[in-house]
């Protein structure tokens, strides 16, 4: 039986990854050590997460309390797995920017260092075995700050006749801009596994994910909104917007949909590969929009307030061009609008969340 091994494996896309593959056929060694509680409080915690996987799925998964930082028990792990490992899903990260300027050699050595002691052992103990890497559009920094874009009455827009109407793809460049700590320390883990695919050739894939949703997700103040914003609904916890008037816009993908290409690639793998990913103009929303959806859908109101000051390098609008992904995974496709997601969102948590209330 094929081996799979998922980094941050209690996480959001972690924990659909450990599902999707255990369903596929797959033995599942996932590296998790509950970061999440440390970085973010107990709230955050992916810890009911690993034991619900644990119970689900038996002798199918198992869960190793790891840190990625550790690169003599990362090729341990590898090592002993050499022989069917197939797979490796690194989705383990530091993912605030802005907890990132609190402790920038934390933030590097999880997101960057962490990264290389995956793909080295990767390289050393299963060098055909397909690497898939979350990386995110930070790499970008501030950048899509720089669009022409049109203010709306809800939202921000750009222009029906520019290049990235449709989406912005990776030609946009990564240089010259304000990327956050969080930016480059991710920057740095993507052009590691662009350049382990490139130098070494191996079959290595680099994710840039816009904002990743879906009802696993354990959101924090300080990252995942879509999640952290129904639940403020829900408790009536207080929310702040930061900055561009709430029209800022983000294209969110459900992380059954981000799987699904993880899926697709790892079937006609390639070396060094790059895209942009995320729910693209099928699914995407501003800030207002997305508050008006959570109080249509729960029923009730948020309590929120608009902060003038907007985080620094933050995107005031990002949608992900996933056409050049569909060309070369025609089967692959969006399957949640962000209607979807948020329904799924409150239906899976609404009974936790009124008990917290």
């Amino acid at each position: 039986m094929p081996t799979a091994i998922v980094t941050g494996s209690g996480g959001l896309v972690g924990s659909e990854s450990v599902q999707h593959f255990v369903e596929s056929g797959y033995d599942v060694i996932g590296l998790e050590n509950d970061m999440r509680a440390r970085l973010f409080g107990p709230s955050a915690s992916t810890a009911a997460t690993t034991e619900r996987l644990s119970r689900a799925f038996g002798d199918s998964f198992r869960s190793l309390e790891l840190d990625i930082r550790d690169a003599e028990a990362i090729d341990r792990v590898l090592a002993e797995h050499s022989s069917s490992l197939e797979l490796v899903i690194h989705t383990a990260a530091q993912p605030s920017h802005d907890w990132a300027a609190s402790d920038p050699q934390t933030d590097f050595t999880i997101n960057a260092n962490g990264t290389l002691n995956l793909l080295e052992a990767t390289r050393r103990r299963s060098p055909s075995a397909t690497f898939i890497f979350c990386s995110t559009n930070k790499v970008y920094g501030d950048l899509p700050n720089h669009l022409p874009l049109i203010e709306l009455d809800r939202r921000l827009g750009l222009p029906d006749d520019h290049r990235y109407a449709c989406g912005i793809d990776t030609s946009m460049p990564i240089d010259a801009s304000m990327h956050s700590l969080f930016g480059v320390s991710k920057a740095a883990a993507d052009l590691l596994v662009q350049e382990y695919g490139r130098y070494f050739e191996l079959p290595t894939v680099c994710f840039r994910g816009g904002c990743l949703t879906g009802p696993n997700h354990a959101g924090a103040k300080l990252h995942g909104f879509l999640s952290y914003l129904m639940r403020c609904t829900m408790t009536g916890e207080p929310y702040t917007v930061l900055g561009y008037g709430g029209k800022q816009v983000r294209d969110n993908i459900h992380s059954a949909d981000l799987v699904a290409a993880f899926d697709a690639f790892h079937r006609a793998p390639r070396a060094a590969a790059v895209y942009n990913i995320g729910g693209g103009r099928q699914s995407n929303c501003s800030m207002l929009e997305a508050i008006e959806m959570c109080e249509s859908i729960s029923g009730r109101e948020l309590n929120w307030q608009l902060h003038d000051q907007n985080r620094i390098g933050d995107h005031r609008w990002w949608i992900s061009d996933l056409e050049p992904f569909r060309a070369d995974y025609p089967g692959w496709g969006i399957t949640y609008d962000i209607e979807a997601v948020l329904r799924e969102i409150h239906d899976h948590n609404v009974e936790a969340w009124l008990a917290a209330r």
